[in-house]
């Protein structure tokens, strides 16, 4: 006798799942939030710093563009998913290295694009191993148990990054070469990497769970993907969201200093970052749990208003502590967010043939939103051009309004889709 769903069991723990999400979330916000912008204004100086920072972000967009549904396709053709993250994991730590041996040996324009030569190993096997992992969790956990396991995953990538941001605050206030920062972020992706291979096990197989809800039809082309209407806007509201953060996540740093006048603008900007992350893991795992019974879109509605309205009040922020506290705010919401996120997207996938494949493009919208970096920052130079912190005005008013459209738009996304009619847009 077959069993309901809701009484099934996934094979691998939600924290084990969610360890790598944790290890990525450590090295990314380490290295887009703390390293990059310090590094690339010691390569480029003071009048390009948003510029080359745009650029570095338009770089990893690209890869994580084209990356993800090539490789996730692969991945679903041989049926397996840890090889794919094991190889990704390798190429990553070799760019880190790359990275660091040129912030620790080399200056100017030269030393700025053996910087970038790293960045794109980092970003090239960062990606390869993302798609074949996001295919885990529609492929082994039931879907009434979806917005539990994307709570977890959430609430650890918001850990990861409250580590991350500390790290980065310890390494800064012992005064440490950045390449001691560079190996702390290898260890820290290594490790969590390891705990989800282990959890994972034999659980890595051609067929899918029979917890799975998605069909067992054949996969769709990717024009008939984008005709099936729950992935469409639940990929379209998903790039919406990662619009808005992306429009002000790089420039913080520069926000904190240029704005709120800190005299130490790393060290302002990871305090702002941990309580931004200590706010999104209260919220995380709840804001899961409470998916699974009231559905995922009420959770997105709250979230989205939250960040929308407080990405406003950034600007009129009369000083750190002030902003601090809207810190806290935004991080609710966007613990949230994270927190309905991966069982949004799971619910969506319209075949268990090509989940690897589908979740890369699923992916692309919260990754491809990085070229949005590029424009904003060249938008930021001019801006401050033109007035004191005009580019600070526009940057964060950008960034609320793509919040908005996200809230806004979030309602045509269908409810606990089970991929068992392909309905056209």
């Amino acid at each position: 006798m077959t069993s309901s769903p809701a009484l099934e069991r996934a094979p691998v723990s939600p924290w084990a799942l969610s360890a790598f999400w944790f290890g990525t979330a450590f090295h990314w916000l380490v290295i887009l939030l703390s390293l990059v912008p310090a590094n690339v204004l010691l390569f480029v100086g003071e009048e390009r710093k948003g510029t080359y920072v745009g650029l570095l972000t338009l770089i990893g967009a690209a890869m994580a563009l084209i990356i993800p549904p090539i490789v996730g396709a692969h991945s679903d053709r041989t049926g397996r998913r840890l090889p794919y993250l094991r190889l990704g994991l390798g190429v990553n730590l070799v760019g880190l290295a790359v990275m660091a041996v040129a912030v620790a040996t080399l200056s100017g324009m030269s030393g700025f694009w053996v910087y970038v030569l790293g960045f794109l190993l980092v970003q090239f096997g960062n990606n390869y191993a993302t798609a074949p992992y996001s295919a885990l969790i529609p492929q082994l956990v039931p879907a009434a148990q979806r917005g539990r396991y994307s709570g977890a995953m959430g609430m650890l990538q918001a850990a990861g990054q409250l580590l991350g941001a500390v790290g980065a605050l310890v390494v800064s206030l012992l005064k440490l070469p950045d390449a001691a920062l560079f190996a702390l972020v290898g260890v820290m992706l290594v490790i969590p990497a390891v705990v989800t291979m282990r959890g994972v096990g034999a659980a890595d197989r051609a067929d899918p769970a029979p917890a799975s809800t998605a069909t067992s039809t054949p996969a769709q082309s990717w024009q008939a993907l984008f005709a099936y209407r729950p992935f469409l806007w639940v990929f379209v509201t998903r790039a919406l969201f990662a619009l808005g953060q992306y429009s002000v996540q790089p420039f913080l740093q520069f926000y904190n200093r240029d704005v709120l006048k800190q005299n130490d603008p790393v060290t302002s900007n990871l305090y702002m970052l941990a309580a931004i992350i200590v706010a999104s893991i209260a919220s995380a795992l709840v804001g899961g749990r409470i998916s699974d019974r009231v559905g995922r879109k009420p959770v997105i509605y709250v979230a989205g208003t939250t960040m929308a309205v407080t990405a406003l009040l950034f600007l009129a922020a009369p000083g750190f502590g002030v902003a601090l506290g809207l810190a806290v705010v935004f991080g609710l919401g966007y613990g949230a967010f994270t927190s309905v996120d991966w069982a949004l997207g799971s619910d969506a996938m319209p075949s268990n043939a090509s989940y690897a494949r589908d979740m890369g493009i699923w992916h692309v919208a919260f990754v491809a939103p990085q070229f949005i970096g590029g424009p904003q920052g060249a938008l930021l130079d001019w801006g401050n051009a033109q007035s004191p912190n005009l580019g600070y005005t526009l940057v964060f008013g950008i960034a609320a309004v793509f919040f908005a459209l996200g809230v806004i738009l979030v309602r045509n996304v269908p409810e606990r889709v089970t991929g068992r009619t392909a309905q056209p847009a």
